[in-house]
């Protein structure tokens, strides 16, 4: 499984009445994540976009288990979201993409050199040095 962490600190202008974060903001810290991990293993998203590919989300889901409050830091793995301190979950969720090709807006083949990079990347995390 290919793994990779994005530190992120709760704003104030993402929590709610209730002063925790509201609920879907869980999607855009899913986002900072996902284009975190792209960017680490080689290929920023805006690479992909000059090459004519976009990722647009397909299906996404959430599952919450604890509320998370202002200023509060947490850690993403994974589409887990965990308490920075305790460690316990406060979320897990899932986003499916499909690769389109910006020209005609029509679903295509997931590019080579995606798949190349990220065989490399889950290469490199099962056999470190």
């Amino acid at each position: 499984m290919l793994a990779h962490t994005t530190n992120i600190r709760i704003r104030y202008a993402e929590t709610d009445q209730m002063k925790v974060v509201y609920y879907a903001n869980y999607f855009v810290y899913f986002e900072q994540g996902r284009t975190e991990l792209l960017r680490t293993i080689g290929l920023a998203y805006t690479e992909l976009e000059k090459m004519g590919y976009i990722l647009p989300v397909i299906e996404a889901h959430a599952k919450y288990y604890k509320s998370a409050s202002y200023d509060h830091p947490i850690i993403e793995l994974n589409y887990e979201v965990r308490d920075s301190e305790t460690n316990q979950l406060i979320a897990m969720g899932y986003t499916i993409h499909s690769f389109v090709n910006t020209s005609n807006r029509k679903p295509t083949r997931a590019l080579k050199i995606f798949i190349d990079m990220i065989e490399k990347a889950l290469n490199i995390e099962e056999n470190p040095l």
